[in-house]
């Protein structure tokens, strides 16, 4: 998992370095839902005409927890962009893929697909695509607030361990969710 991560990351930061930053081109955000989660994060959206914008995110949380209770993953989403008015300002729609791994054990979290993460640990990875709604407000000449909201399609791969930290595999599986797939409420910097 750490490979890539590292190699994403370098792509990340490659594209971002390769892109011409100018006024009201390219705007980088961190959806602050994630950083409440402990999931630090970093987009980088890049317009591509009046109308239209590309964005990435990369959100990464490497941390254990105490006592065995775990939620390490990483995730990585592209998303192209419509914007009804104009970029960077108001009513948009747009398409998303998204990937990542997991690993995660011992949280208790509502929902019927989380509540087995209280006794069980699971490690896998996940890709899948999505659709968006969200809308962003200008607060300044450079600061912005977006809420946004995706609903999609992600196919899970996992391993699941009956401990949290011992290593025998209980099963080997795979899963289709159909559901929310993004959430989030990001502060902007617009260059």
């Amino acid at each position: 998992m750490t490979n890539i991560r590292k190699y994403l990351i370098l792509c990340f930061l490659a594209i971002g370095a390769a892109l011409p930053v100018a006024a009201q081109h390219v705007a980088v955000k961190t959806n602050l839902l994630y950083d409440a989660v402990t999931t630090p994060n970093l987009g980088l959206e890049v317009a591509i005409g009046n109308k239209n914008s590309i964005q990435l995110l990369y959100g990464l949380n490497p941390w254990d927890f105490g006592e065995h209770k775990k939620m390490k993953h990483w995730v990585l989403m592209p998303e192209y962009r419509h914007w009804f008015c104009q970029k960077f300002n108001g009513h948009f729609i747009g398409a998303h893929l998204m990937g990542g791994q997991f690993n995660a054990g011992g949280i208790d979290l509502p929902g019927r697909m989380l509540e087995k993460l209280k006794d069980n640990r699971y490690e896998g990875w996940y890709a899948g695509v999505g659709f968006t709604y969200g809308y962003q407000w200008m607060l300044s000449r450079h600061w912005n607030f977006e809420a946004s909201v995706g609903v999609g399609y992600d196919y899970i791969d996992y391993k699941k361990y009956p401990c949290l930290t011992c290593g025998a595999i209980k099963e080997k599986d795979h899963t289709n969710y159909v559901g929310p797939t993004k959430l989030a409420l990001s502060l902007i910097y617009v260059f």
